[in-house]
């Protein structure tokens, strides 16, 4: 699994131009699943996820977690982190998984997610065509693997 996730001050999530979800200060995170990811990734990354410390302390040093700031979470399914664009200009998404094993893990992922956050986690559709809008903040944009994890 890959995650790009971005620290925001807000963010929302538009499917047929109706509100989805809407979250304020937090995590806005885009997940890429590939068929060979497990729930040992997605307990890995959820943890890793949580546990991330990226918000400002009272120094202005990036030193709190997401419920040390009592702040909101939003996931978006994003297949294209998987895009390969070694050959030619059309990115080739063969690595991505295919659906019928992406929505259980994507599900998964959230369960498992949820279970270690206070606030409601806020999503998108997978499969939708999403309108995502955020305002991140800092930028802070960290990327992670589960497959990196040394």
């Amino acid at each position: 699994m890959k995650v790009v996730i971005q620290r925001v001050r807000e963010a929302s999530v538009r499917i047929e131009g109706k509100v989805k979800a809407k979250i304020g200060m937090g995590l806005l995170v885009l997940l890429g699943i590939e068929e060979a990811d497990t729930q040992e990734d997605i307990n890995w990354l959820t943890a890793k996820i949580t546990k991330l410390r990226i918000f400002d302390d009272e120094r202005g040093v990036m030193n709190l977690n997401i419920q040390q700031i009592d702040g909101e979470i939003m996931v978006i399914s994003q297949f294209t982190l998987y895009a390969s664009t070694k050959k030619g200009n059309r990115p080739s998404y063969i690595k991505a998984a295919r659906p019928e094993m992406a929505v259980p893990l994507y599900e998964s992922f959230l369960d498992k997610l949820q279970s270690l956050i206070t606030k409601p986690l806020g999503t998108g559709e997978f499969g939708s065509e999403m309108m995502v809008s955020l305002v991140n903040d800092g930028p802070v944009t960290i990327i992670i693997d589960s497959k990196n994890r040394e």
